[in-house]
């Protein structure tokens, strides 16, 4: 698991980049087989109003721009926060053998809380999970900027 901290540490950098823009503090990495990091994301819905631009959603986007392949069947996602199913979704379909993540969503998670898309057998695709890597600094992150009222994005009427 030091390889999966150390990763995690990457994906936490990325989740305190996604701060300056208002967004939820979520930092993702791919890693392909040889340990580089090919993708990278940080929440960006708020920056740019797009609610499918979950950490995950880009950093698998990256990777696959970086590999000229949405088969990214050699790599790991390592997120600071359980997938959605969104995410899992978008997991599942570039064939990713391998998740890392930090905290556990209680709302929203799709990979071991509520739902565990990510290894329903009913699927043809089954991914290995890592959870809680990392927890606490993960988990605290988003705590303090649910926290802060000063953080968090506004609504119109």
């Amino acid at each position: 698991m030091g390889q999966h901290a150390a990763w995690m540490r990457l994906a936490l950098d990325e989740a305190r980049a996604a701060l300056a823009t208002g967004d939820v503090p979520v930092g993702a990495i791919v890693v392909d087989a040889a340990g580089a990091v090919i993708g990278r994301g940080r929440n960006e819905r708020e920056l740019r109003q797009d609610p499918t631009l979950h950490a995950e959603i880009v950093a698998i986007r990256e990777a696959a721009a970086d590999t000229a392949d949405w088969h990214l069947t050699g790599c790991t996602l390592v997120v600071t926060l359980e997938p959605c199913v969104m995410c899992a979704g978008a997991i599942l379909a570039a064939r990713m053998p391998v998740v890392v993540f930090g905290a556990w969503d209680a709302k929203a998670g799709a990979s071991g809380s509520i739902y565990d898309v990510l290894r329903d057998r009913r699927l043809n695709h089954r991914v290995e999970v890592f959870p809680g890597v990392e927890e606490d600094e993960c988990g605290a992150l988003l705590r303090e900027f649910f926290e802060d009222p000063a953080r968090r994005p506004t609504r119109g009427p």
